[in-house]
């Protein structure tokens, strides 16, 4: 059965990402919303899913724990494709979605009501929905307050990610500041050592004079070291460890809570190490799980069941103040022919179907092209066909 995909899927990704979400810590700043939607409609459950170009992604839920699904899987990326909502009175009799998991068995979902989350840019990246056990229908009253929800909901999404991105440029600005106050303290300290020098040589032949304009070089270099000092105390009271900073042991960790149930749903063993697991880097630690993450989900998807899919984190050194993150994701999947790895490479890669039948969207492959592209970065893929396939990305840090 062919999914549908909304006309503008890469501008839709390309607003996602620029968000830069942290899915896991969205719960606590959306809950309250969720718990609003079943109140006002009376609907057991309710969730707030975002969707990528591979994972539905519960990010907020009510009554029934979401986390996330297979996209081809859920309703709400139908709800995505339409301008108002999408509703279905009884999920058990859609031939789209009988035969799901969470119509089966489980909560034995019947009734489905979905509002699209749509950006001031006019992309739908997820939907807010109401679901129920029993058959429901809702009056226009209701659905008028989940749209206002809704709309609540993507403002909040956008001010999270607008502070963010503050915060983050703030610290910028801070750490710069730092920086410069480093580098006084050298100089400053030298000048301040050469007066004493000058101080002790001179006393000897009573230069009073020269000596009190000495003392006053001396007191005027102690001056502004303790103010770099303070500057520096300040700065790093105020903001503790900076927010761009990911240490390789987290992020590995992080992926394996956001990645292992999708392997471990198709019987796939998942890997994922860091050689440096210590190592400290500078990059934004959700644009860098997107990038890796759906690489991750694109080797899951075409690997078969028993298969493995590794992932390698390695930091490079060019010099001592360069550094590049090298990431390796190999799989045994069925292998990408040499026109396909040219056509993904070149930004013009079609879509095609997984080994258990999984949709092919088209566009996971598309998006961390053009991320590793945005961040000045390389990608390389060696693939064999029925042998497995390792992209290899270089980005800078």
């Amino acid at each position: 059965m062919n999914i549908p995909i909304p006309e503008n899927e890469f501008d839709r990704l390309i607003d996602l990402s620029e968000l830069d979400l942290d899915y896991s810590e969205l719960h606590q700043n959306l809950a309250d919303l969720t718990s609003l939607a079943t109140k006002v409609t009376g609907i057991r459950f309710s969730h707030i899913n975002l969707i990528d170009g591979f994972t539905q992604w519960t990010v907020a839920y009510q009554g029934l724990e979401g986390s996330q699904m297979n996209r081809e899987d859920s309703v709400c990326t139908y709800t995505i494709t339409q301008d108002l909502d999408f509703e279905v009175f009884d999920l058990s009799n859609d031939q789209r979605f009988q035969d799901k998991e969470y119509v089966r068995s489980g909560e034995k979902l019947r009734y489905y009501y979905g509002i699209p989350l749509k950006t001031d840019n006019g992309n739908n990246i997820g939907a807010l929905c109401v679901l129920d056990p029993d058959l429901k229908q809702l009056d226009p009253e209701k659905k008028e307050l989940l749209k206002l929800i809704a709309n609540e909901i993507v403002q909040r999404i956008q001010y999270l990610s607008l502070t963010k991105s503050l915060k983050e440029q703030i610290q910028i600005l801070n750490d710069q500041q730092r920086k410069i106050c480093h580098d006084i303290r050298g100089p400053i300290g030298g000048i301040v050592g050469i007066a004493e020098m000058i101080e002790e040589d001179i006393q000897d032949n009573n230069f009073d004079e020269v000596s009190e304009m000495i003392s006053i070089l001396k007191k005027g270099g102690e001056s502004v070291l303790e103010m770099a000092e303070d500057v520096m105390n300040e700065t790093t009271k105020r903001n503790g460890p900076g927010v761009h900073q990911i240490s390789m042991d987290s992020f590995c960790q992080k992926l394996n809570e956001l990645y292992q149930p999708q392997a471990h749903a198709k019987d796939i063993i998942l890997n994922i190490e860091a050689d440096e697991s210590t190592e400290q880097v500078y990059f934004s630690r959700s644009k860098l799980t997107q990038i890796v993450g759906n690489l991750i989900s694109n080797s899951i998807k075409f690997t078969e069941p028993k298969g493995t899919v590794s992932v390698n984190l390695d930091i490079n050194r060019n010099s001592k103040t360069t550094k590049e993150l090298h990431v390796s994701v190999s799989d045994t999947g069925i292998g990408i022919s040499e026109d396909k790895i040219a056509d993904i490479l070149s930004g013009s890669a079609q879509s095609s179907g997984g080994t258990s039948g999984e949709s092919g969207f088209g566009y996971g492959l598309k998006l961390v092209r053009y991320l590793v592209q945005k961040a000045n970065g390389s990608i390389d893929i060696e693939s064999q066909q029925k042998s497995g396939t390792t992209f290899k990305l270089i980005i800078p840090i």
